[in-house]
């Protein structure tokens, strides 16, 4: 299909993370058919990071259509005026809603038995048992709009160039730190996390040599870890202080940002700042899939070949990561 001066519409209703491996197809798009709309459907929460990436055009917030009418939720989605759909993150009632809309091209991986009644493109490839990057693999459904080639890693990289820094203002008490190394502990259950001890002695370390170390996360995250703080003039809490936006100013401004896989890793990644990622070798959540998106971005595993992880099973070697190995990949 040709895209040019029409609309299609990116639909990735779940975390930050993905949504950030997701915004690269915007600029394969916006390349092919410069006068293409992007529209990205997305949930609420994601909303001040799709507004930031300078190729989207429009955000749609899935939430608005939660609770309301099936009349209205189909009138709202056909006011979007869309010619096309591009079902990145698999929704049963979003692809229905899209065909009772009437969009001309509906695209949705054919792994999904519910694409056959809803889909009218279908490309044919698998995820889980891939070698490709999770922001390659989303590559896969722009084949319907012309692409032969997926683009490699660093040419997905290269992408990243469009991402915006929010124009707020940081809390006063905040505004003066830069250049710190930000520890951001937890994943909201998303990853496999490192053990908080070591983060807070990887924090120890590097403020008795004059770094400046700033915790990071929500109020609920900040009260799991809170009372283990240590206590030194150059360690500061920020947890349950920041917006999304102001989370995504303050990591601008950083020089490094430790975290498992996990949405302020993927924002590092993109800002260029030094990113530190700590993940495990199992697939399919394994770094070579899921690494964050950028040019100064490190990858941590224990053991590359551990044996639990290649055979699938239950392992928590990440929890093994030596100190000194993560301090070595900071600026």
């Amino acid at each position: 299909m040709n895209l040019d001066h029409k609309t299609v519409i990116i639909s990735r209703t779940d975390s930050i993370g993905d949504v950030l491996l997701t915004l690269p197809i915007c600029a394969w798009l916006k390349q092919r058919y410069p006068t293409v709309k992007i529209v990205f459907l997305g949930k609420g929460y994601t909303k001040p990071v799709v507004e930031m990436y300078e190729l989207v055009d429009e955000y749609v917030d899935w939430n608005d259509y939660i609770n309301v009418p099936k009349e209205v939720k189909i009138e709202n989605f056909r006011a979007i005026n869309a010619d096309a759909i591009i079902h990145v993150f698999p929704n049963k009632e979003i692809a229905s809603l899209a065909k009772k809309a009437k969009l001309t091209l509906r695209v949705g991986t054919s792994h999904r038995s519910y694409h056959l009644l809803t889909c009218n493109s279908r490309p044919n490839f698998t995820r889980k048992k891939s070698n490709l990057h999770e922001a390659q693999l989303n590559h896969e459904l722009l084949r319907p709009f012309g692409l032969k080639t997926i683009p490699t890693l660093e040419e997905i990289c290269d992408t990243t160039q469009f991402f915006k820094v929010p124009k707020v203002m940081l809390p006063e008490n905040l505004q003066t730190l830069k250049e710190g190394t930000i520890l951001h502990p937890k994943s909201q259950g998303s990853a496999k996390e490192w053990p908080l001890d070591k983060y807070m002695e990887l924090a120890l370390k590097l403020a008795e040599k004059g770094e400046l170390v700033l915790f990071t996360g929500t109020e609920k995250e900040g009260e799991m870890f809170r009372a283990t703080i240590p206590k030194h003039k150059n360690i500061i809490d920020t947890t349950g202080q920041l917006s999304l936006e102001q989370l995504m100013v303050l990591i601008h401004q950083s020089k490094n940002l430790v975290a498992c896989s996990t949405g302020p890793l993927h924002i590092a990644g993109y800002y260029g700042v030094n990113t530190v990622g700590l993940y495990s070798p199992k697939r399919p959540i394994h770094p070579g899939r899921w690494k964050a998106l950028g040019k100064h971005v490190h990858i941590v595993v224990n053991d590359e070949s551990c044996e639990a992880c290649a055979k699938g099973n239950e392992c928590n070697c990440i929890l093994d990561i030596a100190i000194d190995v993560v301090e070595k990949q900071l600026k």
